[in-house]
């Protein structure tokens, strides 16, 4: 999950309004600017210009916020629940990203309703309504115009405010009403599709190939409404169609679904793809364009070459009012790692769960199909594309080790004068201020700055470093051994201070505060990993002892960055050990799954994810896809094909058969995302730069639609799943992040390998016990001989 963040936005022309049948007195005096600017007013460094008819101002480059520069009028009144219009027009000599807001006029400054437009050299009009959230006798319009880094030159006219009607309910266009996964369907696995139709009886459907001839036909099953799309939904089953090829469709109700394939490798392409995304992601190395493709090539990004400050002497976070008492004068080399998302930050706790997830298909690969080596479809040395990819090492090691190795870096050292906080985790490093879109790493001007520790950075680092020991420990023993101290030594730092908390408000500059409050879960999770890696007892007990042991995980979340139990629970029940109690532990992963089957079976296009409140959560994408993780998980424990079939039901959803019609994966299906919020994947602001890669999952649909985009396109709401833009400044539905693209990788490479478990639970019963079950089976059946050859002696006598 990302903050609520004063970016700049694209205000596309297709959100804007017509007039209103019955509109009230205009708000804002001299909106025109025929003669003179009073009322309006400008902060002292820029001076209002009317000699054009329109108000004019110099805008100084090199300020770090939009909002160091000003121009703005006051006396706007504001009842809570009105409707109002707001128009202006707007252009400026520079392309900068401005914030024109209606807001309070003194601190905190709350705004009710923001646009944020990019300039142009003409003149851009902008009209949307807004319900007022406030009730202000005397509020303001602002235009933000600072952070360019060049001087420029803004121009405002027709400003607007007036009580009216609310514009129609924006309606995202579908192609077709028939929805599959657009990538295709595995022989062996579900085939499921859904038809939306107001229609309540059964319906006729056919399966044609790609001649359109007829391969199967049946009637749908009508499921009824579903809350979270507001549609009436059929469903389509056909998975006794075993035929294979590609160009399939599916025709119902007089609709024709888009394409797809039947194809045993249908998700080998997307688990490599997927994997490509890290390394596109890594910050401190120049991207290649012979391993990347030559438009995703770039220079090496934040290690001291201007105009980057760079990420090898990084500076702390200036003294903060929610950290009082924090002092730090070191500087720390914390280059390398994975950018976290569209932003230039790299955030502990996000990439504890990413590398995690990469980290595991690996171990599940090993362990779920009893392998000693899993040197198998895209995960294996050289079939990645990363400069590492030969080294004789699996390269999903590799991709990994690029994470953990920065991680490790976020440590403080033994010795530092950071308030006493040695062997503690910077809870992240970022800038001291949002930049604007679009921005290449290696051009990125701001100061670098690391936050305040954190007990759950400290946690983070310790369960990944304590997984990743265990797992580099065949390739890279030095390597391996660095990771296990850096892992004991960090539980041990959390142990002495439990409690040190990043802040809820260390958000609303330059990265995302990602606050949590409760850390029992991480504790949890790092003595797991701890004890699958050394057997310790004192892990054991830090185990078995957490109330988090035994408690119910069930819930819509499954879980994410700050809900981590589930990792640690499902590595205790899939990685061999000697725990007491371990098929409990099993047992409960189960019951997890049991809550996402559960949930499926409530929503209608597939997705085990159906919040009772109909609302979906920030990063909605990514929780779909880990609750199929623990589907997934369930399947390897028990052997059951209903888990399997549920969890490869899951892919379907973000592959296109939802409300929208819409795979979030980019270059995967039909009609897919490929305008995701990015610095540098910006192809939709600047046709120069490339689309987001092959790969890339969308963050998805979100209720709440905190991004100005998706706020004004719905200014009363939406309903869950159609709340989504694919639109570069729809930051809060369309993100694109390292733990929803490692989501992504761990399922594709699970639908990528073997179909389920041969014999179930017995392929991970730990060494030992598979060694006396040889025993007991060998004892037996000397047993028996013993015993026949009794009886033949004695018969024989008699």
């Amino acid at each position: 999950m990302r903050p609520v963040l004063p970016l700049a936005v694209v205000l596309l022309l297709a959100t804007a309004v017509p007039a209103a049948a019955a509109d009230g007195p205009e708000l804002i005096p001299n909106g025109s600017f025929d003669t003179e600017a009073a009322p309006w007013w400008t902060t002292p460094d820029m001076v209002a210009d009317t000699s054009s008819g329109s108000l004019c101002v110099d805008v100084p480059g090199g300020s770090s916020t939009a909002w160091s520069s000003i121009v703005g009028v006051d006396g706007v009144p504001l009842v809570k629940g009105q409707t109002y219009r707001f128009a202006f027009t707007v252009s400026g000599t520079a392309e900068v990203p401005i914030r024109a807001l209606v807001q309070m006029n003194t601190e905190p400054w709350t705004s009710t309703s923001e646009v944020g437009p990019i300039m142009q050299p003409e003149p851009q009009p902008y009209e949307v309504g807004f319900t007022s959230t406030l009730d202000w006798p005397a509020g303001q319009v602002v235009f933000q115009v600072g952070g360019a880094p060049d001087d420029w030159r803004f121009c405002v006219d027709d400003v607007s405010v007036h009580t009216g009607e609310l514009p129609a309910p924006f309606e995202q266009e579908t192609a077709t009403r028939v929805r599959v996964n657009q990538l295709g369907y595995l022989p062996t696995g579900p085939k499921r599709a859904s038809l939306v139709t107001e229609e309540t009886d059964p319906l006729p459907w056919q399966l044609l190939d790609a001649a359109g001839d007829e391969v199967a036909a049946g009637t749908t099953t009508p499921r009824g409404e579903d809350r979270t799309a507001d549609e009436f939904v059929h469903v389509i089953d056909f998975t006794d169609e075993t035929v294979t090829g590609e160009g399939f469709t599916l025709v119902a109700d007089g609709e024709t679904s888009h394409p797809f394939a039947i194809d045993a490798d249908l998700y080998t392409g997307l688990a490599t793809d997927a994997l490509a995304y890290f390394y596109l992601a890594r910050s401190g190395i120049e991207i290649d364009g012979e391993l990347a493709g030559d438009e995703y090539a770039r220079p090496a990004g934040h290690l001291d070459v201007a105009p980057n400050t760079g990420d090898t002497a990084v500076g702390c976070q200036a003294p903060q009012p929610w950290y009082a008492g924090w002092t730090c004068d070191d500087t720390f080399d914390v280059r390398g790692g994975w950018y976290d998302a569209g932003d230039h930050g790299k955030y502990v706790v996000n990439g504890g769960i990413a590398v995690h997830q990469v980290l595991d298909t690996w171990e599940r690969a090993l362990v779920a199909q009893g392998r000693a080596s899993a040197e198998v479809g895209p995960l294996g040395d050289g079939t990645a594309r990363i400069p590492e990819a030969g080294n004789g090492i699996p390269d999903v090691l590799d991709e990994a080790r690029w994470e953990l190795e920065w991680m490790q870096r976020m440590q403080v050292p033994a010795g530092s004068e950071s308030a006493g906080y040695a062997d503690l985790v910077f809870h992240k490093v970022q800038d001291d201020g949002w930049t604007g879109l679009p921005l290449a790493p290696d051009e990125d001007p701001q100061t670098r700055q690391v936050h305040r520790p954190s007990t759950a950075a400290t946690l983070n680092l310790a369960a990944v470093a304590a997984k990743g020991a265990r797992l580099w420990e065949p390739y890279d023993e030095e390597f391996a051994a660095s990771l296990l101290d850096s892992a004991r030594t960090a539980w041990a730092a959390a142990v002495a201070t439990p409690d040190l908390y990043a802040s809820p408000l260390d958000g609303n500059e330059g990265g995302g505060p990602y606050d949590d409050k409760d850390v029992s879960d991480e504790f949890y999770w790092a003595s797991a990993e701890l004890f699958l890696t050394t057997g310790d007892d004192e892990f054991a007990d830090a185990v078995t002892g957490s109330p988090v042991h035994s408690a119910d995980l069930k819930g819509a979340v499954a879980f994410d960055w700050q809900r981590t139990a589930a990792l640690g629970r499902m590595d205790l029940a899939l990685v061999p050990s000697e725990l007491p109690g371990r098929d409990a532990v099993r047992d409960s992963v189960v019951t997890l799954a049991d809550f996402a089957l559960y949930q499926q079976g409530k929503a209608f296009f597939g997705q085990p994810y159906q919040p009772s409140d109909a609302r979906f959560e920030w990063g909605s994408n990514g929780i779909i896809l880990n609750n199929a993780v623990t589907l997934a998980a369930a399947a390897d424990i028990t052997g059951d094909e209903t888990y399997r079939a549920a969890a490869l039901e899951s892919l379907d959803y973000v592959l296109g058969r939802n409300a929208l019609d819409q795979s979030y994966v980019t270059g995967y299906g039909t009609q897919f995302s490929q305008n995701q919020h990015h610095r540098t994947f910006a192809a939709q602001l600047d046709p120069t730069l490339p689309h987001p890669p092959a790969g890339t999952l969308s963050g998805g649909p979100n209720s709440s639609i905190q991004d100005p985009v998706a706020g004004q396109t719905w200014p009363q709401g939406c309903v869950a799943q159609r709340c989504y833009l694919d639109n570069i400044q729809s930051w809060s539905t369309n993100e694109m992040t390292v733990n929803w693209n490692s989501s992504l990788t761990w399922m594709a490479a699970w639908a990528s390998s073997d179909e389920v478990v041969e014999n179930g639970p017995a392929m991970f019963l730990p060494i030992r016990l598979w060694m006396i079950g040889v025993v007991v089976v060998v004892v037996g059946v000397l047993a028996l001989a013993v015993v026949g050859l009794v009886v033949v002696v004695r018969r024989r006598r008699s």
